[in-house]
This record gives structure tokens, sequence and C-alpha cells, in this order.
């Protein structure tokens, strides 16, 4: 079985949606990646191996302060990748 954490697929999802309100940050591969690793390493890990726990973490899911910290998260990763990008210009 493998295992997974969970938070990659909910960051991946609200990247693509908070990203429409950000048109001037750049979204190369390399800027994205930052991202999401700095948006991951300020939330706290869900891992799943079996369905079920993935659809037991998918019911958290339902409680507004999940996606509030992933959001606030999301945020702050954006502005610091926006300030100082490591990719070459």
């Amino acid at each position: 079985m493998k295992v997974h954490n969970y938070m990659e697929n909910e960051v991946d999802i609200l990247l693509k949606d908070i990203l429409r309100n950000y048109s001037d940050v750049c979204q190369c591969e390399h800027c994205l990646a930052d991202i999401k690793a700095l948006t991951l390493n300020e939330l706290k890990p869900r891992y799943v191996v079996t369905h079920k726990g993935e659809l037991f973490t998918k019911l958290n899911e339902l409680d507004l302060q999940f996606e509030v910290d992933i959001y606030k998260a999301l945020i702050d990763a954006i502005k610091k990748v926006k300030e100082k990008p490591h990719h070459e210009e």
C-alpha cells in the first residue's frame, strides 16, 4: 500500500483556484513548486493509506477552518515567491 499526504491534493486544487486572483505572480513550473512546498511546510500533513482513510479526511474538509488554513498558507507562500522568485529570468 502507498502512503500519501492528502494535503497535497487539497493544495493542488486550491492553488489553481487562488492563482486566478494573482495574475501578476509567475506561474512557471519552478515557482508553482516553490509555492506548493512552502504551503505544505506550513500545514499539518494528513497521511492516508486506504480509500476509507481518504474518505474520512474528505469529511474533515467540510470544516471551514480546514480550508481557511490552506488558503492562508497559500497566500503567504505566493507573497514570498512573488517577492523573491528562484527561477532564471
